[in-house]
């Protein structure tokens, strides 16, 4: 299969690019730069340009484009960086797919588009939920209306926090918590929806080779956890305790809008789409998955 990736340079495009090789794949690398290698392909999302040989025959594109939505505070101008990192590459990509014949685009998208659920349990079947971050998700998934209109099998990762000892979150929480600074954030009773980086990219192969997934999935562990839950699970895979409480208004006050959308709400979430086409998880419980992210 030649896979042709966008954003393959961050934590779960990186670990993609390695597992698809591995697996005897040809991975071509979309970059927004001048190319340095026979595997990169120039592309400028904002003119609407890619080169042309980077998707002749190839059998599928994975779009992982997006800055990080808690890199900055949330001002008006970041959020806008936010929706415009996302849905104009992803417009580019499903167009491409359509100009070039692509049978498959995986593209990206994000858990928080349910919102907050409370304790009502979500699958992808569930209805768009609130706020800014269910906003983009929503207008992010519609960005790829042109693929999958003229037969493009589409795939929306509907992901959760990724776990990984090799970056993203736990590289900041780690060492707090090894400092014995962990602790709960606001209530601790809101859903903390997370996957395992190994899971993550099983999952965006087993859609690749799986002809039966489509449209939105939910890109989350078997087991939701709670805020608390997640709390005392990292504090036993560090050997630390982790007694203290961050109050919620201490977190709005530092982060802004970001905290009450991303930390202090959340979707409990399951993946029905990837349980019911036969993927099985290798870490089913959030305390296997910060095992091996974070256990010393």
């Amino acid at each position: 299969m030649r896979v042709v990736i966008a954003g393959s340079s961050g934590l779960i495009g990186t670990a993609l690019v390695a597992t698809l090789r591995g697996k005897g794949h040809d991975v071509a690398r979309l970059v927004r730069r001048t190319a340095a290698g026979p595997d990169e392909h120039e592309w400028d999302p904002p003119h609407g340009t890619i080169t042309e040989r980077a998707l002749r025959g190839a059998d599928a594109v994975v779009n992982l484009c997006g800055v990080g939505i808690g890199d900055k505070r949330w001002s008006g101008s970041y959020k806008q960086e936010v929706r415009d990192s996302r849905i104009t590459p992803t417009e580019v990509l499903a167009d491409a797919c359509v100009t070039y014949s692509v049978p498959t685009l995986v593209n990206a998208s994000g858990i928080n588009f349910y919102g907050d659920t409370g304790d009502r349990v979500v699958d992808e079947s569930s209805p768009v939920g609130t706020g800014f971050l269910a906003e983009v998700c929503r207008d992010w998934e519609t960005a790829t209306t042109a693929a999958s209109t003229a037969g493009v099998r589409t795939i929306m990762l509907r992901s959760g926090v990724v776990l990984s000892r090799r970056g993203g979150m736990l590289d900041r929480l780690r060492p707090l918590y090894l400092l014995a600074l962990g602790g709960r954030l606001g209530s601790g009773r809101q859903y903390f929806p997370w996957i395992s980086l190994d899971d993550e990219i099983s999952a965006i192969v087993h859609g690749l080779e799986n002809e039966d997934v489509s449209g939105p999935v939910n890109m989350v562990g078997p087991a939701p956890v709670t805020n608390a839950q997640f709390n005392s699970a990292m504090a036993r895979a560090v050997g630390r305790p982790a007694p203290w409480v961050v109050p919620g208004f201490a977190l709005r006050a530092a982060i802004g809008e970001f905290a009450e959308e991303a930390i202090l709400t959340g979707p409990r979430a399951i993946p029905a789409v990837l349980e019911d086409t036969g993927f099985v998880f290798a870490h089913n419980t959030v305390g296997e998955a910060l095992r091996v992210s974070v256990g010393r």
